[in-house]
């Protein structure tokens, strides 16, 4: 920017002084105004992760050069005696109206988000950043031999949707409007029965310091519109689905409700239309990368199971126990908007090809194509459960993992990839129980198989340069940009794997993997924060780049050009792939590679 020009916009700014080391903004202030540095040093400093990107004379930050995420949890500082000029984002609009030749230095939209004035989107983030014990309501209580009169009554009373039974000062049932509906007076009861008999005593209970996002994944997994929650072995309030989503037709609850209401394949795909949608709602809440995975992975699993229910009430009752497993990222629950499907199925032993065989390829075949439809596209390489091979018994399942394991050839360790992250979806989970039990004991202390799961895993590289620069992809479509998916989250997945299966530990998940690693000593402490830390940055980059395409009318993809980063956000880009590329050399030395 010519000097003239900085001039003139700061003609229309407001002067700030700051003493060294003092906080010149705090953490989600800063972001409405653009602030350009006269004299000093400043510091942009990430409060999540300990991390000060500095700021000389001359440069600036805030709106049209910071997305807002950082700015949510980015304190500026004062690293010297600092001098500054903030100017409004209005001063500012006006003036690249009237200077379009300068809108190259302010990439990023400058009309932000009134604050609050979004009812809907300010309720979206605080689900995602306050516990339950802030939002519950307090819980109106019965005794187990009440009636149901009694509990209707007390519902009216209080306006509410459910009561806990407490017996001898302890839960141990809900009844909730639902179950007088369907359990009393459909079934034809007397008023008079006790709630004993009709009320649900399996319960699904959270803690009071649990997000409230995670109530809103217990209810859309199991399909529930009531959690309990507890302080300790008391109840201290009961959490609703309408608490936590009222006049939002882009809740997870909502949707997953819908789901399994839906009679026909063309209902579900309908549905399907609404993912993208969340996940650009989830990006403009502040969700994390972590959030947002287990979001988008509750629907693809409500997809699934409601395909499947639709598939078993088409072709009739499963002759022989089975189950419905999730491999890749959807096990991991790490799925975005833009994803493909690996799944696989694992038959009792009591299968029989030729009596069975028809039913399980119809079912799977159905299910497959009705994920296709609904934008889960099949898998390239045919990891599906409709494949022969990927449909088999407990017995066969066992001699893949056994050979995969002692016989580590190249296509053996492209396999465990997928296959070493499983999670059941629907059906008899103990068949996958005993499965995973034995495929630890084989892996745990397995040195010769983790040695080429290393060096397998080493053809992943971060892509830093010689001098430490980010290289670029120099040839074809994607030529200028940085592959965020198979150059930075795919190697914290490998190591994060490598991790689980060198401890026996049986978590799926990346992130908790790292952690459940770095208790169990596989990794350090600092190296397994560390990698969380570079896992939850790359994986929000990526959904905020698939979201800004998909809002610019264009396909999602994992190709980020690093134009469209901030010089904070390189700065945090590079240091995030210097530490996966560390923790791979650590590795490699540990097993020799």
């Amino acid at each position: 920017m010519s000097p003239e020009h900085q001039k003139a916009l700061l003609s229309h700014g407001e002067l700030h002084q700051f003493n060294q080391g003092s906080e010149a903004f705090p953490a989600g202030t800063w972001g409405e105004q653009l602030h350009i540095i006269l004299s000093g040093d400043a510091g942009l400093k990430d409060t999540s992760r300990n991390q000060t990107h500095p700021l000389r004379t001359g440069e600036h930050f805030g709106a049209g050069v910071t997305k807002l995420e950082l700015v949510q949890n980015t304190q500026v500082i004062a690293i010297t005696d600092l001098m500054l000029i903030s100017i409004d984002v209005s001063v500012l609009h006006e003036f690249l109206e009237n200077e379009p030749a300068l809108a190259p230095f302010f990439p990023l939209p400058l009309k932000q988000p009134p604050r609050q004035s979004n009812t809907h989107t300010h309720h979206e983030s605080d689900m995602f950043n306050v516990s339950l014990g802030d939002v519950i309501n307090p819980p109106i209580t019965i005794g187990l031999n009440a009636t149901a009169q009694e509990a209707a009554q007390l519902m009216r009373q209080h306006g509410v949707s459910s009561v806990m039974l407490i017996d001898r000062g302890a839960l141990t049932g809900v009844v909730t409007d639902r179950d007088l509906r369907n359990r009393v007076v459909a079934e034809g009861l007397p008023l008079t029965t006790p709630l004993h008999q009709i009320a649900t005593r399996n319960l699904l209970t959270l803690n009071t310091d649990a997000a409230a996002f995670e109530a809103m994944l217990l209810m859309a997994r199991h399909n529930i519109h009531h959690v309990p929650v507890m302080q300790g072995t008391a109840i201290a309030g009961v959490v609703t689905a309408s608490d936590l989503n009222r006049q939002n037709d882009l809740s997870a609850v909502y949707m997953t409700r819908d789901i399994h209401d839906q009679k026909h394949l063309e209902g579900l795909v309908k549905i399907s239309h609404k993912l993208r949608p969340l996940q650009q709602h989830l990006a403009a809440s502040h969700a994390s990368a972590y959030t947002t995975g287990h979001v988008i992975t509750t629907l693809t699993d409500a997809f699934t199971t409601r395909l499947i229910q639709l598939a078993e009430k088409e072709f009739g009752p499963p002759p022989v126990p089975y189950l419905w497993v999730a491999a890749g990222s959807q096990a991991r629950n790490e799925q975005t908007a833009k994803s493909d499907q690996d799944n696989c199925m694992i038959l009792d032993d009591s299968y029989d090809e030729s009596a069975h065989g028809a039913y399980f390829r119809a079912l799977t075949q159905s299910v497959c194509d009705g994920l296709d439809a609904c934008g889960y596209v099949h898998c390239p390489g045919e990891m599906m459960a409709m494949t022969d091979k990927w449909r088999q018994t407990l017995s066969v399942w066992r001699n893949y993992f056994w050979d995969w394991v002692h016989k580590p050839e190249p296509m053996s360790l492209m396999l465990s990839s997928v296959f070493f992250d499983m999670r059941p979806v629907y059906g008899a989970t103990e068949l996958m129980d005993a499965l995973r039990v034995e495929m630890l004991n084989n892996t745990k202390g397995n040195t010769l198989f983790l040695g080429h799961m290393v060096s397998n895993a080493q053809k992943l590289r971060p892509p830093l340069g010689l001098f430490g620069g980010i290289s670029l992809i120099r040839r074809g479509e994607h030529a200028g940009t940085v592959d965020l998916k198979h150059n930075g989250l795919a190697p914290i997945v490998d190591l994060a794997r490598i991790y689980a299966l060198a401890g026996g530990l049986s978590e799926v998940n990346t992130h908790d993997r790292l952690e459940k690693a770095a208790s169990s000593g596989e990794v350090s402490e600092q190296s397994a924060r560390d990698l969380r830390d570079a896992l939850e940055f790359l994986s929000t980059l990526r959904i905020q780049h698939q979201t800004d395409r998909m809002l610019a009318g264009l396909e999602a993809n994992n190709y980020l050009a690093l134009h469209e980063l901030s010089n904070f956000e390189r700065s945090h880009l590079k240091d995030a792939f210097g530490v996966i590329q560390s923790l791979q050399t650590v590795l490699g030395q540990r097993y020799h590679f």
